[in-house]
């Protein structure tokens, strides 16, 4: 019996949290290496699919970099990185596509579907117009090139809109289109904020391989559970936000700053950690506001 009264206790909680966003537009950026491990690709799926039967709107955009990785090794071709992303020449690019289009995205989508929540794909070619990437060596001056890499400059709502008010969880893939015709690989984390930012989302969640934000990144007791956006760039120049994370928090400021009330960074490995970050008080990870 104290079971069963301690699980009406845990939906009684998660109550005014329902109420407080149904209807709501949740972006979720999944990927790293959850996305390797079936059991936590299944939870957050389940995740998902419990936000979208109980009224909110859930959209999925996914990475795909280890899988991407070993698809390239098996056609021997070599990973290269400049500035954490990958380069992606005109070889790389047909296997990028293969793997995130018809591996990744096609078993996201079948999963949602499994566990009864209706999903579609969406090709990023179809929402993200963009410009090729290029960049510049702030110590030689020497001009930076990642082949078939691109920005993001347009977004078209109109498929995930469509999809939306359907009751259809849209599964996006982090591709984009060139001015030129040509498909341009898109950093994951660029693409989620941006469709965030694009669809007036009320929430833009990260699941990641960390707990959160960590003061300290050797000391998980040191996890940041509130941060405000004005901390932000102080932290920056502490070196406290730096590396892999440092892209991840500029999409983050700029979501901020273009209307997304809140941006959460969880850790994707810990069972039903996005239920948990969304719908308790004390939540599991990081959230950024303004």
């Amino acid at each position: 019996m104290n079971t069963l009264i301690a699980k009406a206790g845990v939906l009684i909680e998660a109550l005014p949290y329902i109420q407080r966003f149904r209807d709501a537009i949740i972006v979720v950026k999944f990927g790293g290496s959850t996305m390797d491990q079936r059991s936590q690709f299944e939870g957050i799926l389940t995740d998902v699919t419990f936000m979208e039967c109980i009224g909110m709107k859930p959209v999925i955009v996914h990475g795909g970099g280890k899988a991407i990785s070993r698809a390239m090794e098996a056609a021997g071709l070599k990973a290269h990185f400049v500035r954490g992303l990958r380069v992606t020449d005109a070889a790389a690019i047909g296997v990028v596509k293969e793997v995130i289009r018809h591996q990744i995205n096609r078993d996201i989508v079948t999963t949602l579907r499994s566990q009864g929540a209706a999903a579609r794909t969406i090709d990023g070619t179809d929402v993200f117009l963009v410009e090729k990437r290029i960049g510049r060596d702030e110590t030689t001056g020497a001009t930076l090139d990642w082949g078939f890499v691109g920005d993001i400059v347009e977004v078209d709502p109109e498929p995930l809109e469509v999809y939306l008010k359907a009751n259809v969880i849209p599964v996006v893939t982090p591709l984009g289109r060139g001015r030129d015709g040509q498909t341009y690989n898109l950093n994951a984390d660029d693409a989620a904020a941006a469709v965030a930012k694009a669809l007036k989302a009320r929430k833009l969640a990260f699941l990641s391989d960390i707990p959160g934000l960590l003061r300290d990144r050797n000391d998980e007791s040191t996890l940041l559970s509130t941060l405000h956006i004005r901390e932000v760039a102080q932290m920056i120049e502490q070196k406290i936000i730096d590396g892999g994370m440092l892209p991840k928090i500029r999409s983050c400021m700029e979501a901020l700053s273009a209307g997304v009330k809140k941006i959460h960074i969880i850790d994707g490995r810990l069972p039903h950690s996005l239920l948990l970050e969304i719908f308790t008080d004390k939540g599991v990870g990081t959230e950024i506001i303004e």
